[in-house]
């Protein structure tokens, strides 16, 4: 048995009394103060709190308040307008005067008023509605709301248990918060990057890939009790979303009568223009409501934008500042629809759009919905990007330089592991929603030779074959010592199986590919890049290397290739699944063109015994009878 079960049954086992808010505890004005004279004092260093309508909460001095009704004792805040709340404080405070606070002489009554006001919220918030253009209570709703008043005991023992509760979900809220704002964060670092197209892309004024563009009825529109909501730029959420749990109402006829272009469709997108501007909703399905001038609505054209793609692009970096470029005003920044219509976004193919819209959606998701938070985050960061990996599996062709080489290098000089799989992750969101992506080949790994071998330490005979440039790729004619080769081999770079050699003296991009045999190659003359293929299959770049315009420096008494020519140089690389199929296909013809078993002859052999069977059919006839 529980604490608190033990003290009702001892203290009250016929039930507990209820009485009207106004006969328990004293009720406390607030103080005469205009929003511009709180902007006029606030002080982030001030000792008293000031709070306002909705969410406003300032700190000032209380010396510049001097005629200020300054509650002293803990209290419990009502905030009867705008935003219905309650709110428990216990320093020094004060508030607008149109709002009201109670307490009482003994601190856990008051908080235990604070959680049964939080209980019943619900039924404050459902009084205040209809109440003109703001949300608003009068008094009496509160003064004569009747409550349960156990004895003291039972609600210390209440706030108690709800205090360690809130505890425990504040903490747990904390680092919710924090990992939502990392996942914003994260999101909005890869949607910008998704977002930040080629010079190939079209960029489009607003006006010309929408069919109308407007905002809100500027009349203020009829109340009524019940029929169509109506939506007030406070019901638009930072979450993208419309909260239509707190909304007033217009007559149907009054929605009946708008205009067409008012009149929210499936795939319209809403954006706030007035004060908290900037602020995008796609609306996903048909429905009826209706909305205040301070929220624009715009109909792209279906032939030049998908509605999902407008409303990931009206969230980018981009966008916003040219937002904030067109907003205006000093007490509340504003964007007129004119203003609105001129600004830009770029227009990809449709194709490009969708595969933008797939993986935005799906880091949205995960952004936005923290129940897939804290608990799977802890296993599912680790596996996050390769999830992503494996979605995107269809490409499309746009040619896009990710990085080079030389900002590789100093990011790798500081780099953690972790950011380079976010790098790497990002290059699979680009080949995914682009296709191929245009890489320097310095991004993908150093440009690496063997330690120099003296002719001195060669021998015509020996345990290792030693490659020159000459024989590269053919027999070899030198040879090291194993011991020279092993400490050599530990010591310095050398290849792994499968890196692709080049010949970068003499003859230029001849290519071979390390079979994992003891071998050691002439250094400068032989080089390979130190590829960990998260990004590029060595096989591939077997094949690119085929075709690669070597940038080659003449003037010497050979032509050469240097580190950095090889570095700057760059291919296009589709995911990894793709280069799997080119792989196999360019292998296959390989095999056709190379392999004696099943190339030519194996086509001659088959012509033969084509030729021998039509020949034994048209040279068998029955004999006559």
């Amino acid at each position: 048995m529980s604490r608190l079960t033990e003290l009702i049954q001892e203290l009250c086992p016929n039930g507990v009394e209820f009485k009207k808010i106004k006969e328990v505890y004293q009720r406390l004005k607030g103080t005469p103060i205009t929003a511009s004279k709180m902007k006029e004092i606030e002080n982030p260093q001030g000792e008293i709190r000031i709070f306002a309508g909705g969410k406003t909460v300032i700190n000032a001095k209380e010396i510049d308040i001097p005629n200020a009704n300054i509650t002293r004792v803990p209290a419990v805040l009502v905030q009867s307008r705008g935003v219905i709340d309650a709110v428990y404080y216990d320093k020094p405070f004060t508030f607008k005067n149109e709002m009201w606070a109670y307490t009482t002489e003994n601190p856990f009554s008051v908080k235990f008023l604070y959680y049964v006001l939080k209980n019943n919220i619900e039924y404050f918030r459902s009084a205040a509605a209809g109440m003109g253009s703001l949300p608003q209570i009068s008094l009496p709703v509160t003064e004569d709301f009747e409550i349960p008043v156990p004895p003291l005991e039972i609600q210390r023992e209440i706030v108690r248990i709800l205090d360690t509760f809130t505890e425990l979900t504040g903490d747990l809220t904390e680092i919710l918060s924090k990992e939502f704002i990392a996942r914003k964060q994260q999101y909005a670092y890869y949607r910008d990057m998704l977002l930040t197209h080629s010079s190939k892309t079209k960029i489009c004024k607003l006006v010309d890939i929408c069919e109308s563009i407007a905002d809100g009825d500027h009349m203020p529109p009829p109340k009524a009790s019940d029929g169509v909501p109506f939506i007030t730029i406070s019901n638009i959420t930072e979450q993208n979303k419309i909260d239509f749990s707190n909304t007033m109402f217009v007559p149907r006829s009054y929605y009946d009568a708008l205009a067409d272009k008012r009149k929210p469709h499936s795939g319209d997108i809403l954006y706030t223009v007035v004060g908290s501007y900037g602020i995008p909703v796609c609306i996903e399905q048909d429905s009826e409501f209706v909305f205040q001038r301070h929220i624009a609505i715009l109909r792209p054209r279906p032939e030049n934008i998908k509605p999902r793609y407008m409303f990931h692009a009206m969230q980018s970096s981009a966008f916003k500042a040219q937002a904030d470029k067109a907003a205006k005003g000093a007490a509340q920044k504003t964007i007129g629809l004119s203003s609105l219509a001129e600004m830009t976004l770029p227009v990809p193919d449709m194709h490009v759009q969708e595969r933008l819209i797939h993986v935005l959606d799906n880091f949205d998701t995960i952004c936005s919905d923290l129940n897939i938070g804290l608990p799977a985050e802890i296993e599912a960061r680790k596996k996050q990007y390769e999830f992503y990996r494996d979605q995107l599996l269809t490409f499309a062709a746009q040619d896009e330089i990710v990085l080079t080489d030389r900002q590789t290098d100093r990011q790798t000089d500081r780099q953690t592991d972790r950011q380079t799989d976010e790098y790497n992750a990002l290059i699979r969101l680009c080949q995914y929603v682009f296709g191929y992506i245009s890489i320097e080949l310095g991004s993908i790994g150093k440009v690496s030779m063997c330690k120099r071998i003296m002719k001195a330490e060669t021998a015509p005979n020996g345990d290792v074959p030693f490659y020159k440039i000459g024989t590269f790729g053919k027999t070899p004619d030198a040879y090291i010592s194993r011991e020279k080769f092993e400490e050599y081999r530990k010591a310095y770079s050398f290849p792994k199986k499968g890196d692709v050699l080049i010949s970068a003296a003499g003859t230029i991009g001849r290519t071979v590919i390390y079979d994992g045999e003891d071998a050691y190659y002439q250094d400068s003359n032989i080089v390979w890049v130190d590829n960990d293929e998260s990004i590029v299959l060595n096989r591939y770049l077997f094949y690119c290397y085929q075709l690669q315009p070597w940038a080659v420096s003449e003037g010497g008494t050979i032509a050469r290739l240097y580190n950095d020519n090889i570095s700057k140089a760059k291919i296009r690389v589709p995911s990894i699944a793709e280069q799997k199929r080119i792989i196999a296909i360019l292998d296959h013809f390989s095999t056709l063109c190379t392999d004696l078993t099943s190339g030519l002859p194996a086509e001659i052999e088959a012509r033969q015994k084509q030729y021998e069977y039509y020949r034994d059919n048209l040279l068998s006839f029955t004999p006559a009878d």
